[in-house]
């Protein structure tokens, strides 16, 4: 029992937490997520407890005191597209969030069965903008709240049963232990996260939520996450691989795509609502087919990109021998 909440079993855990299936008081269906971070507590089996090495007490607090924060924010918001947070209390030296349980899968799920199935669109363009209409209500939302997301990716996107799109696993907590606690490697998922996560000295905003949402339209586009922003830096091939779906998505939604994974924030969407605005435009969709030269050419863009690419790491920098 935790805070009058049966726990039934184990349904996920990652590197900030755990989630629980319980039963409440009157025997209803809830999701319970434990603030556990891996790199700073660990619990002996059997116990309830964290164990948190002194050293580490004062970031173990910051990331709980976040967490905290953000399950009461989470809890003003009422939107079905937002995960509702019905109760969040502190108990074992940690904190718990209780949601309402949600039956479904999440949207990498539907991806990569998609993808399996090996068919020349991994999702109609019709679904997408669907789908995304329904998140970014939700996010719209989220913003108008003063909160951001900061880890929108498609294992965080959740269809139910029912067919509802809703934004789960908000990362408030993460990024707070990954600006103040100097861990080797950032806590991000590869290919979501904009630029802007992986340094101390920007700003984040609604942009950095919408870097992640054209990334998660790509990933419904091409099957597999697009580049991871460090990378994308050094040798940036998304208008290639973009380029390839002319005539398979209309050039409005490759265009989007393009605008809302700027690698410059304010060459993005700045708020949700300019997003909302250009992905509902009507109007006839033009789809531009490439020509056999064009297509020949972005095969033999991307070959000596990539031939330099290993050129480099094979010899360092400039091309000189190491």
């Amino acid at each position: 029992m935790i805070g009058g909440y049966r726990v039934v079993r184990k349904v996920a855990a990652g590197g900030f937490g755990v989630v629980y299936l319980a039963v409440d008081a009157e025997g209803r269906q809830v999701a319970v997520k434990e603030y556990l971070p891996a790199s700073l507590a660990t619990r002996a089996p059997g116990e309830l407890l964290p164990q948190v090495q002194p050293e580490k007490l004062s970031l173990y607090r910051l990331g709980l005191k976040s967490f905290f924060e953000e399950g009461r924010a989470l809890a003003q918001i009422s939107h079905p597209s937002v995960v509702s947070v019905m109760n969040f209390f502190r108990e074992n030296e940690t904190v718990y969030m209780v949601m309402n349980y949600l039956e479904g899968a999440s949207l990498q799920e539907f991806i990569i069965t998609a993808r399996d199935i090996k068919q020349t669109k991994v999702f109609r363009e019709s679904t997408i903008r669907s789908l995304f209409d329904e998140i970014l209500r939700g996010l719209r939302i989220v913003h108008q709240h003063k909160m951001l997301h900061l880890d929108i990716k498609p294992t965080n996107i959740f269809i139910t049963d029912d067919n509802k799109s809703v934004l789960i696993d908000f990362g408030a907590a993460r990024e707070v232990l990954s600006k103040e606690g100097n861990f080797i490697r950032p806590m991000y998922t590869p290919g979501f996260a904009a630029p802007e996560m992986y340094r101390r000295d920007t700003s984040m905003g609604p942009w950095t939520d919408i870097y992640a949402i054209g990334a998660c339209i790509y990933a419904c586009m091409q099957g597999f996450p697009p580049n991871e922003a460090p990378q994308r830096l050094e040798n940036d091939r998304i208008a290639n691989a973009l380029a390839r779906l002319r005539g398979v998505y209309s050039d409005n939604l490759i265009e989007v795509v393009e605008w809302c994974m700027s690698l410059d924030p304010l060459s993005r969407p700045q708020s949700v609502f300019a997003l909302q605005k250009e992905l509902n435009r009507e109007g006839e969709r033009r789809y531009t087919k490439l020509s056999v030269s064009e297509r020949v050419r972005l095969q033999f863009d991307t070959m000596v990109s990539d031939t330099k690419k290993n050129v480099q790491k094979e010899t360092g920098v400039g091309g000189k021998p190491k």
